[in-house]
């Protein structure tokens, strides 16, 4: 083969570096806002605002630039603008690859609220001096957070809702752009908003971790699907997003279609009440998923209803969606959605039901508790060909009688229902449906709702329906693995996360070579020997138990496994060089994360010591036992995970200590008496002496004295 000239030899390595660094070619993320972007109110908000946690979390590749300014508008008339500022100046000069805009609170408020009539064309004016740019940005509006304030002279939540929401979704519908809902996300948390108006730090981590979801999410780019449809189109908006009405085979249907679709194309069908409580259909139309709709009412789902939908489905495939469908289905809905899940198990992603209906004796026949309706019960009797009660009571389609092909499909299903529902009362149709579900080892999750009836339907906050559909579609990001510093504000001694960071350096500095590291949360700060946490709970009994070796402690309240992966990656442990780390983590994600996702969180740690601190051995304890009682569900999550984590022992460089020996009574399965404190989480005394009982004589075997 002839070697190319040296003329040629040298192009070719200039192409093949240039073509690298454009591979690594930073996203800069523009964040346009007001003060709760800029991070007003908070500790470190250098740190703790949500563009620096969303920066924290995208690591390299990205660089996200706050330019938040307090008290500002979109409307440009007025002594606020934010058009008018030179922090817009610099949004604009930024060089922005996507650009996230933040603002409209502070229009809601008097008197700004007054030229309210100006706030879409001076939105589009703002939008358009983006798109402007050479760089071509990605636009992505967000939806203003919730308002707690009571003035309804400022920023109330009625005012945002009834001013502001609808004119940004009108903006986002005319200008094709991506929206985000952080209202509906920041609803049902008041406590989150210290002055009503501000989110805390934690606060901002929920608004970090949305726009994370935004900017690493993959997408479909194929093509469009309103296209697919062969029949007239109408097209309107619904919340921002475009939808297309039309007649299919003498049924009212509809599909909305994201801005951008995710990739796999996901879809939630909608089985009846079109535009009923929208908030989990509206957060997943930002996440890339269609909505689709197509009206079989009043069928009960008989066999019409059953071949009209399959027939719509074989269009909805055409058009390319996924093979499989989430199935909405509130109320009635609950009977047309499992008869068609009954009948397809196979094109089933999951069902999310809200106040079902699972057996039509309970309603509409009113043979129960509740009192029916009399016209829906012979609309329900027409349909099947009863021609009296005596027949009717008969009937065997219920999904409460369909429970075993229900549960041999395998995919998970989510009730959310009032406990003071006594039109469809849960005890007839939930509770009977559950139990059996459970039985056969079916997968359901039931949200209760005290004191409430069978309206309104959803919940205000549909981020725990939004999680169960994108966990069955495989669209959910596993936060508990995603290296992020931790957001808490909630140390009696005035500190946030970030001073005990800083002082677990500052220690481990000071402290020198050290022949154990103890990593973990509240847990494993409660044993002391830190600047701003001297003695603990379990100070004496680490101390007397590891009296032969030198240890330090680097836990801080509240971490997860995500926020320990930080901590490790950005720690500087080159002083304290230990022999062994311990790894106590896991038990702060039980509340939001599942078993596997805690495990991969761990995983994630235990790889990153590796990188850090390669010649440490590692001693891996997980999360502690929780939960009083053996039946708890923090303890069914502990079990799952320990079960999980001990297949990352390797008897060279990883071992495992199992305390639940010492802290678990052997014949109740609950905790070892006097061992916890009530929440079945913190340790006593008693349970530090127990716990590093079991700690000590694998660190005197790793170390080998």
């Amino acid at each position: 083969m002839k070697k190319p000239a040296p003329s040629h030899f040298l192009i070719i390595v200039f192409l093949l570096v240039n073509s690298v660094v454009f591979a690594q070619k930073t996203i800069r993320i523009a964040c346009v806002g007001n003060s709760i972007t800029f991070g007003a109110r908070l500790t470190h908000p250098e740190k703790n605002a949500y563009p620096a946690q969303l920066q924290q979390m995208l690591g390299d590749g990205y660089e996200v630039m706050n330019f938040g300014n307090s008290g500002k508008t979109v409307i440009k008339n007025c002594d606020r603008a934010y058009m008018a500022t030179p922090t817009y100046e610099q949004a604009l000069k930024s060089n922005p690859d996507i650009v996230f805009i933040k603002l409209g609170t502070n229009d809601s408020r008097l008197p700004y609220r007054l030229q309210i009539d100006s706030f879409i064309a001076d939105y589009k004016t703002l939008v358009h001096s983006f798109q402007n740019l050479s760089t071509h940005p990605r636009i992505i509006l967000l939806l203003p957070v919730t308002s707690y304030k009571a003035d309804t002279a400022l920023q109330t939540e009625q005012a945002i809702a009834r001013l502001i929401l609808p004119r940004i979704r009108q903006v986002a519908y005319d200008e094709k752009l991506e929206l985000v809902d952080l209202h509906s996300i920041t609803q049902d948390m008041p406590t989150t908003f210290p002055d009503s108006l501000h989110p805390s730090s934690l606060g901002q981590t929920i608004l970090a971790k949305r726009l994370y979801e935004v900017v690493v999410n993959k997408t479909d780019k194929s093509s469009d699907i309103f296209k697919k449809i062969k029949e007239q189109i109408t097209v309107s908006s619904y919340y921002g997003y475009e939808c297309a009405d039309f007649n299919f085979n003498g049924h009212k249907a509809k599909i909305v279609k994201p801005r951008r679709v995710a990739e796999g194309k996901p879809w939630i069908w909608n089985a009846r009440f079109w535009n009923v409580e929208p908030q989990t259909e509206i957060a997943l139309l930002d996440r890339g998923f269609h909505v689709v709709y197509c009206d079989v009412a009043e069928l009960f789902g008989n066999a019409e209803a059953i071949n009209t939908w399959n027939k719509f489905y074989d269009l909805l495939q055409k058009a390319g969606l996924s093979k499989t469908a989430c199935l909405e289905g509130f109320s009635r809905g609950g009977i047309y959605a499992y008869n068609w899940a009954a009948q397809n198990p196979g094109k089933v992603a999951c069902v999310y039901v809200d106040a079902p209906v699972l057996d039509v004796k309970s309603w509409p026949g009113g043979k129960g508790s509740a009192k029916g309706s009399a016209p829906e019960w012979e609309a329900f009797k027409k349909d099947y060909g009863y021609t009296s009660d005596e027949q009717a009571i008969t009937f065997k389609g219920n999904p409460i009688d369909k429970i075993p092909q229900l549960v041999q499909g395998g995919y998970p299903m989510l009730h959310v229902v009032g406990d003071a529902d006594s039109l469809v009362p849960v005890s007839e149709n939930t509770a009977i449906f559950e139990k059996q579900v459970l039985a056969l080892n079916g997968n359901i999750t039931v949200i209760h709702k005290p004191g409430i009836g069978h309206h309104p339907h959803s919940l205000p906050n549909p981020a725990p329906i939004v999680d169960f559909i994108l966990k069955a579609t495989h669209k959910q990001v596993q936060f508990a693995a995603v290296s992020a510093p931790g957001s808490e504000y909630r140390f009696g001694n005035e500190t946030d996360w970030w001073d005990n960071y800083n002082d677990i350096q500052h220690t481990l500095d000071s402290t020198g070579k050290l022949d154990v590291l103890l990593l973990g949360n509240s847990i494993t700060q409660a044993i002391g020997h830190r600047r701003l946490e001297v003695k603990g709970a379990g100070t004496h009994a680490f101390d007397s138990a590891l009296a032969a070796y030198k240890y330090g402690v680097a836990g801080i309240r509240g971490d997860r496994t995500q926020n320990l992966l930080w901590r490790v990656q950005h720690t500087d442990f080159s002083k304290a060089d230990p022999e062994v780390v311990v790894v106590t983590i896991g038990v702060n994600n039980f509340k939001d994360d599942d078993a596997n996702d805690v495990v991969a969180g761990i995983l994630t740690v235990l790889k990153a010591i590796a990188v850090k601190l390669p010649r440490a051995k590692i001693i891996l304890t997980g999360p502690l036992p929780a939960g009083n009682k053996a039946t708890d569900e923090y303890r069914r999550k502990y079990q799952l995970v320990h079960q999980q984590i001990q297949q990352f022992v390797n008897n060279r460089n990883i071992f495992f200590s199992d305390p639940s020996g010492y802290l678990i009574d052997a014949g109740s399965g609950n905790l070892a008496g006097g061992c916890y404190r009530p929440d079945g989480i913190h340790l006593t005394d008693k349970g530090y002496i127990a716990w590093v009982g079991a700690l000590q004589p694998m660190i005197k075997q790793v170390i080998g004295k």
